[in-house]
């Protein structure tokens, strides 16, 4: 087990002056019943996690557009399948590892394949679960997904972001994964911020490197970039919530303007953010880049904040990412 370490998550943004805020699946839970008089059609299928997706809000303002499936996450995607058929909007939630992880090959032949107007949403993401340990840890979510033709892939930073994150996904037509978070994150954005899919957030200037994330590293790069400011360097921080389809103009102008990117993610090195902003860098405008994430291991059981502590995704691996990335030229 990660031992407990003097950072927590409530230190996540506390440099950048972020109050801290709900987690994103408590806003996604509470936006879903809000908007649900709004999108008639939309149906939830869920896989007796309500409690804990927050879908059970939506469930108890609308039990007759609820379905509960029980533990049977590919069961469940073939139900919202033949839902998305008949012309409903079914959102579909469990745990980020058990939707996409058990039911990868009916989401690819259920909703992919067919292109489906299916809305999933997979809750408890990351290694910031804690203590439930790496069977429940979601940390290739976000490859799989993007692995998928015709899916859009979207990780909000904060609630307000998540919020605006339903209900672009609900409008959106087409299959979408959203990836929420269990534990409460800094409040990033206010509630009028602008949100659109495919449109990367740029929160901080700078012309000496350009750090982007998305999730809960965003908090931690805005405090990278408080750190980096009082040496003399400039960070650029883009929130790249919608990992596809990418934002690659936004990309593009970095790489252009400031010489140096650092990607950072809750995530495995593979198949994620890193990796498909790397593929726009090097066929586009090759600069000196840097990664935070995972790495390519499991993670433990353990407090969320010693975990992210041992597993080197903080502030503090942020600001040493831009050093070597500035020491490469």
């Amino acid at each position: 087990m990660a031992g407990a370490t003097p950072a927590s998550n409530a230190q996540i943004g506390r440099a950048a002056g972020l109050k801290m805020g709900k987690a994103t699946r408590d806003a996604f839970g509470a936006a879903l019943k809000d908007l649900g008089n709004e999108f008639p059609n939309v149906v939830v299928v869920d896989g007796d996690v309500g409690n804990s997706t927050r879908t059970e809000v939506f469930a108890k303002a609308f039990p007759h557009r609820s379905f509960n499936v029980g533990i049977a996450e590919s069961n469940m995607v073939g139900v919202a399948g033949g839902l998305a058929a008949t012309g409903k909007i079914p959102v579909v939630s469990s745990f980020a590892c058990f939707l996409l992880c058990n039911a990868y090959d009916q989401i690819r032949m259920s909703v992919a394949y067919p292109g489906m107007n299916v809305k999933l949403v997979g809750s408890h993401a990351g290694i910031s679960i804690g203590e439930d340990g790496a069977s429940q840890m979601g940390i290739e979510d976000v490859a799989l997904a993007c692995s998928l033709p015709g899916f859009t892939v979207v990780v909000p930073a904060d609630a307000a972001s998540a919020r605006k994150a339903t209900r672009a996904m609900l409008e959106h037509t087409g299959p979408v994964y959203l990836r929420c978070g269990r534990i409460e994150v800094p409040e990033v954005y206010t509630d009028d911020a602008p949100f659109q899919l495919g449109k990367a957030s740029q929160l901080r200037d700078g012309n000496d490197v350009t750090i982007i994330a998305n999730g809960l590293t965003v908090g931690m790069a805005l405090d990278a970039a408080v750190a980096l400011s009082a040496n003399g360097i400039h960070a650029r921080v883009l929130d790249m919530h919608t990992v596809k389809p990418l934002d690659e103009a936004a990309i593009v102008a970095a790489a252009k303007e400031t010489g140096r990117i650092v990607v950072a993610e809750e995530h495995l090195h593979a198949g994620g953010l890193g990796s498909a902003v790397a593929a726009v860098v090097v066929r586009t405008r090759p600069v000196p880049m840097e990664f935070v994430n995972l790495g390519d291991t499991y993670a433990e059981s353990g407090d969320p904040a010693g975990l992210l502590q041992k597993y080197g995704l903080t502030a503090e691996a942020i600001v040493a990412a831009v050093q070597r990335v500035r020491n490469r030229g």
